[in-house]
């Protein structure tokens, strides 16, 4: 019988002896931390509830993986950094994915082929994706064992860009390019809405539908929420604002610049200008007034923040409907949106853009993949790694840190062992981690 030799390769000599590569090593895997990502699963009942909002129309009698199977395997492989579906043709035999979900990998259990989860994701119709949509927000809910007593809904656009003939693209002036918009809305540091959106459309576009959704859903399970919505000038439109105030929500919105601003802020300007010709540095001088554009329904409260830099001078404008001392709003409260903009990166980090499906359902379906792989990063941070030296870590430190782990892995009839590597820096937040992640598992998983 003919032997076929594996390919290996050549290295440099060490000591006289030949250095040699093969992929021959068995059962070994580069995600040994992919047991973490299980555990999130498994505390959050993430995957099992995602498999019951997608209906199967496959025969059962010739089903060979779950939806729940499918679910995590695409899910868990974008969160350990396998953003394409080729990936799969050979993840499917790692064991830490296999184990990961819940497949015993010493009895040589595949999971799905590329071609099986490609049709998984152009399965899904849009009435499946606004159940799914739905989720986020459950879990956020179901995170807190007290109601808060407030909530600061963060919204946010971003590009997408586009390379391809993909449904709905259209080319975007600002972003230069070829792109979708997506929508999304954060709390707390955790995505509640990723809404996939053409960018042939104002930013503001289905927001006030979005609010309203979230509104209605967070004051169901907390009747007396206090909830602020920010948002930079893209979403600062008078009908928005109208609904807010007729909802007791409070709001603020950074304002476009333009001439009647300008004179209103002429005085605090001028000041801040004689005070920087006196010092040579930097000067801040904030106010109000109140103000409307004229497609407005009433006027509104605006602060403005008249600056003085060493490269010229610098003025920002908010809205806002809350009271309170104007620097302490716009230090406090409207600068923190910047935290959002560095969530949308952590996103990217999980492969959001990774929209290169034709068909634009398909591609919201793996936009809410992506949201889903950093909510378990995230609850692998909030729950896992609090009080350490990574509880801040953005998703990429964590999987590099915490999930790219090299182990062997041994089956028996009565153990799974990952034998990790004996070299590997981070062991005590690995186990502290993991030791938290088991302690809060729902029922659900």
């Amino acid at each position: 019988m003919t032997q076929c030799s594996r390919p290996k390769g050549v290295f440099a000599k060490l000591n006289r002896k030949r250095v040699e590569a093969q992929f021959s090593g068995g059962r070994l895997t580069s995600d040994g931390g992919a047991l973490l990502l299980r555990e999130a699963d498994r505390a959050l009942g993430l995957t099992s509830r995602l498999a019951e909002l997608i209906p199967d129309p496959r025969d059962p009698r010739r089903i060979t993986h779950s939806v729940r199977e499918l679910l995590a395997q695409r899910i868990f492989g974008i969160a350990l950094g396998y953003e394409d579906l080729s990936d799969h043709n050979t993840l499917r035999d790692d064991p830490a994915l296999q184990s990961a979900a819940e497949r015993d990998p010493g009895q040589a259990a595949a999971l799905a082929s590329a071609p099986t989860l490609c049709r998984l994701e152009n399965g899904v119709d849009r009435e499946t994706l606004v159940r799914m949509s739905a989720l986020p927000v459950e879990l956020f809910i179901e995170s807190h064992p007290e109601p808060p007593e407030e909530l600061v809904l963060d919204f946010d656009a971003t590009d997408d860009p586009l390379h391809g003939q993909q449904e709905g693209r259209f080319f975007h002036g600002f972003y230069g390019g070829y792109c979708y918009l997506p929508l999304y809305v954060f709390c707390e540091g955790r995505p509640l809405v990723a809404l996939l959106r053409p960018s042939g459309i104002d930013a503001s576009r289905w927001a006030r539908a979005v609010l309203k959704m979230l509104v209605r859903k967070l004051r169901a399970a907390w009747p007396r929420v206090r909830i602020i919505v920010r948002g930079d000038s893209g979403f600062c439109r008078w009908r928005l604002m109208r609904w807010c105030d007729r909802r007791a929500v409070d709001y603020i919105f950074g304002m476009a610049r333009n001439r009647r601003l300008e004179r209103f802020s002429e005085g605090l300007m001028e000041e801040a200008e004689q005070l920087f010709q006196q010092t040579g540095q930097k000067v801040r001088r904030f106010g109000e007034f109140r103000y409307a554009a004229g497609t407005w329904d009433r006027r509104r409260r605006m602060i403005c923040k008249a600056e003085r830099l060493p490269q010229g001078p610098n003025r920002r404008f908010v809205v806002t409907s809350l009271r309170g001392d104007p620097q302490a709003l716009y230090d406090r409260l409207y600068c923190e949106r910047g935290e959002t903009e560095n969530r949308i990166k952590e996103q990217l980090q999980l492969f959001s853009d990774r929209t290169s499906c034709h068909r634009m359902v398909a591609n919201q379906f793996r936009l809410l993949l992506s949201t889903f792989a950093y909510l378990l990063v995230e609850h692998i941070r909030r729950v896992g790694l609090g009080g350490t030296e990574m509880e801040r870590a953005e998703a990429a430190t964590i999987r590099v840190r915490l999930l790219k782990i090299g182990a062997r892995v041994f089956s028996s009839a009565r153990r799974i062992l990952f034998a990790l590597a004996s070299g590997y820096p981070w062991q005590g937040v690995f186990l502290l981690a993991a030791r938290r992640l088991a302690a809060c598992r729902s029922p659900a998983g």
